[in-house]
């Protein structure tokens, strides 16, 4: 998008005066729907922790891989991405859908611009279904009440929650959410998660400086954790091989793959 344009406008207004994480993501990994503001930021972090943009497609790869895998390997037909952030190329549903065009997918983000975007560009394989609900993952029982108007939540489900919980401080609270979560999904269910890290052994020591850089000029809040903390959130899970680690060296291509600073990793529900 050039300087002088703007995404499309939806049913609420975004602030286009603070950076905002959709968008400045989308600007990482060269997408066109941000706003001058958000490429200040967003120019402003990559020259304090260079490798971000990397991260930012590590993570979007990761997803790819992620998806192909449950669809291909596991039979998962219904996916509950939560935080979606900004549709881009080869989102969740064209993943899964190209795999298994019966499957079903929800997304769900509370960010305005979001919002107007998924409505016009998120459209599903006519054997499927997809669909978008403008709600916080901070309110799990309400997403998951609105989701069983698509998901039959009585089959398994891949709950996707991808620099998502990052964005949640109190790691209690997060690990509330992932619990209610997943309890309201059956045997098979899986949890395919991400989220960033400042620990050195895998290059996050520069996060910190970053992250008090974005907490000061951008929205919303963002929290880093170690891998102890993140690992704590697959608890009671199966992890899939090879298990938790930088998201992406999880099943890529490559054995030479660089690791990034956001862990990622796929579990299922016993």
């Amino acid at each position: 998008m050039s300087e002088g344009h703007s995404p499309a406008a939806g049913s609420a207004r975004p602030d286009t005066t603070v950076a905002h994480n959709a968008r400045v993501w989308n600007h990482w990994i060269g997408g066109t729907d941000h706003y001058p503001v958000d490429r200040r930021v967003g120019e402003r972090i990559a020259g304090m922790f260079p490798v971000i943009r990397a991260v930012a497609r590590a993570d979007r790869e990761f997803l790819g891989r992620a998806v192909r895998f449950l669809a291909a390997e596991r039979g998962i037909r219904q996916f509950l991405d939560l935080g979606s952030g900004l549709p881009t190329a080869e989102n969740t549903h064209q993943i899964a859908q190209r795999i298994a065009p019966a499957s079903r997918i929800v997304y769900a983000d509370n960010d305005p611009t979001v919002l107007a975007h998924a409505r016009s560009l998120l459209t599903s394989s006519p054997e499927g279904v997809t669909d978008y609900l403008d709600a916080d993952v901070r309110d799990p029982d309400d997403v998951l009440r609105r989701a069983a108007g698509t998901l039959d939540l009585s089959r398994p489900v891949a709950v996707l929650l991808l620099g998502v919980l990052n964005f949640v401080p109190d790691t209690g609270a997060a690990r509330e959410i992932v619990r209610r979560l997943l309890a309201a999904v059956p045997a098979g269910s899986h949890l395919v998660l991400t989220h960033p890290t400042y620990d050195a052994d895998v290059g996050g020591a520069g996060n910190v400086a970053a992250m008090e850089f974005w907490n000061a000029h951008a929205a919303p809040p963002i929290t880093a954790r170690g891998r102890a903390e993140i690992a704590a959130f697959l608890d009671g899970l199966e992890l899939v091989e090879p298990g938790l680690v930088p998201c992406s060296q999880w099943r890529a291509e490559s054995a030479s793959a660089a690791p990034v600073p956001q862990f990622g990793a796929v579990a299922g529900k016993p």
